[in-house]
Parts: structure tokens; sequence; C-alpha cells
């Protein structure tokens, strides 16, 4: 089963996962692909994905993570022994969401609220100081991402697949061009 993790303060209805819904969908596999609508509360995220997937118990999990999606496939790759693909993935996000303390609005649902310290602990939290098997990630990576440092990703995934591609923006300009190396992966 192939799970989409969503960024922060976005939705199962961002570009990357209608896009890998819709190819899974023409391929006749929808059935395997997953994007659940994550929760503010990293903490509650994880146990949402945690109990769907004992729930629907697939033969195997292959995760794929953007941005603070990407954080959170590591921590469950790390915790699960599941496969991730880490797609311009934030690294550390109780470091790098800091910044962003204060009231948030969702992109796609309109929803209002508040980043606050307790997030940033429970981040803290789920962080992996570095990671145990490089060869259960693929990373997908811009140089043009302006909200993250590509050279970050580079540098904590050291060792697993690496596609880093010069340009693009944070959204992963072209990300279609990727589904069969995700496939495959």
């Amino acid at each position: 089963m192939l799970v989409y993790l969503h960024g922060f303060n976005s939705s199962p209805a961002s570009g990357k996962a209608k896009q890998l819904g819709e190819h899974m969908a023409s391929l006749g596999r929808l059935a395997d692909y997953y994007c659940p609508a994550l929760p503010n509360r990293p903490r509650e995220a994880i146990a949402r994905v945690e109990a769907d997937l004992e729930q629907r118990r697939p033969e195997s999990v292959t995760l794929i993570g953007s941005s603070l999606g990407g954080f959170y496939a590591t921590h469950l790759a790390e915790k699960h022994g599941w496969k991730a693909v880490l797609v311009n993935p934030a690294v550390h996000a109780h470091k790098l969401l800091r910044s962003a303390l204060g009231p948030q609005t969702n992109w796609h649902t309109g929803e209002k609220w508040e980043l606050t310290e307790a997030h940033l602990a429970e981040l803290a939290a789920l962080d992996a100081e570095a990671i145990t098997l490089p060869k259960r990630y693929l990373l997908l990576a811009q140089t043009g991402d302006e909200v993250l440092n590509y050279r970050d990703a580079v540098a904590y995934y050291a060792g697993a697949t690496q596609i880093i591609e010069d340009g693009g923006d944070h959204g992963f300009a072209g990300f279609e061009r990727h589904f069969q190396t995700i496939l495959d992966f």
C-alpha cells in the first residue's frame, strides 16, 4: 500500500496527493493508495496513520511524505520498518517550524488553528536523530525549494537513494515524472 502523508497546513486535496491518487486509479490500483487527512497535532497525526493501517492490514507499506509529511514518514519508517519516499522533506521539524509559531490557516480547508510550543514538543519527541537503514529511503529533492534547504535532507538521508534535481520548488515541480520510480521502489 502507498500511503501519502501531506505537509504542514495541507490536506489530501494537495496537488501531489491528487496526482498520485489519479495515477493509481489509472493503473486500477486505487485500493492500494491511501491519503489520510492529518490532524494538526503531531501525536494525533501519527496515531491516525498507525490506527488506520492497523485496521487495513496491508501486506506492505510504503510511505510517501511531502515536507512535514516526510518528517512523519521518517518517524513511522524508523518505528515500523516501512519504506519511505521523501519529497522535499522537513528535517528536524520542531526546529524548522519554530518561526511559524502562532495563528495558522490550512490552505485547502480554511481551518484556523494555532501552532504552539506544545506542537513543537510533540514534533521533538517524534524526531529521529539519524536514520538507521538508508536503503529503506528514497529522497526526492529540488534545489529550488524556497521553504526548506535541500542540503539538510541530502545530509540527513546520506546513504539513501537520492534524486536531486536542479531548480524546482517546495511543491516539487514535475512530481508526476517520478511515479514509476516510486512504484519501482
